[in-house]
């Protein structure tokens, strides 16, 4: 694994592990500033809950492609080939499988250097990530990785990210945080709940996701419109519109 942003082999392409979260943009923002040549970025859309990837609304991850202008792989629910999981770790490996053979395919066309992912502190999604890169022979880039989150949330503020909560899913997140701006007062807030609930600061442990409207990376920014689903504990954002401004 490198966070260093050495320099990549020549004429060999990056991908970017893309959701259009906040960890995943920026990784890819941090790639990008280190010269990294990033020419795909590739998003899986999970058809339910799952250990690996980021879940709420990935459909926009298509709006946020087209704004940072690289293009876009998409990978269907369709796709998976999961046959009677029967716990997490073997969940996390079926869910790796078309990821690892969408990137197999791209490789045949465009030789690759590595590839970008978002992770703070999951060992359960980077072992897995690292353990892909090994058999594909490239390198991961994963500048978030084991970095302070408060750190890493006032950098992405620092930068000019504009972050919108998605979804909430942990104690001290109620209705309130959906649809409501990642800014330093909410990481503030996350500091408190961390001390009093545990919950991460970014939201690493699945407590809240969140979408990238805007940032240095993009050159247009995205405007949402929606509705807000609670049920009592946890709740989620449904987008019904979404464009460019």
């Amino acid at each position: 694994m490198t966070n260093d942003g050495s320099t990549p082999d020549e004429g060999r392409a990056w991908v970017s592990l893309f959701s259009g979260g906040k960890d995943s943009s920026w990784a890819l923002y941090r790639a990008l500033e280190s010269g990294l040549p990033v020419e795909r970025l590739l998003t899986v859309h999970p058809a339910g809950d799952s250990y690996m990837y980021h879940v709420p609304e990935t459909r926009l991850a298509s709006l946020a492609a087209e704004s940072v202008g690289i293009p876009l792989i998409e990978v269907e629910p369709d796709d998976f080939g999961a046959d009677a999981v029967v716990d997490a770790g073997e969940q996390g490996d079926a869910e790796l499988e078309p990821m690892e053979a969408a990137l197999r395919e791209l490789a045949a066309d465009l030789p690759l250097a590595g590839v970008t992912a978002g992770a703070v502190e999951s060992e359960f999604q980077t072992s897995r990530i690292e353990a892909m890169c090994e058999r594909l022979g490239i390198d991961l880039f994963a500048p978030l990785w084991q970095r302070d989150p408060a750190e890493l949330g006032e950098a992405m503020l620092e930068a000019g990210f504009e972050i919108t909560i998605l979804q909430v899913a942990a104690a001290g997140l109620d209705e309130s945080w959906l649809g409501r701006t990642l800014d330093r007062s909410a990481l503030e807030e996350l500091a408190e709940l961390n001390e009093e609930y545990g919950v991460h600061v970014l939201g690493e442990g699945g407590e809240f996701e969140t979408f990238v409207t805007d940032g240095p990376h993009m050159d247009r920014a995205i405007d949402l419109e929606y509705d807000v689903e609670w049920d009592g504990t946890r709740g989620r954002i449904r987008v019904t519109d979404a464009r460019l401004e």
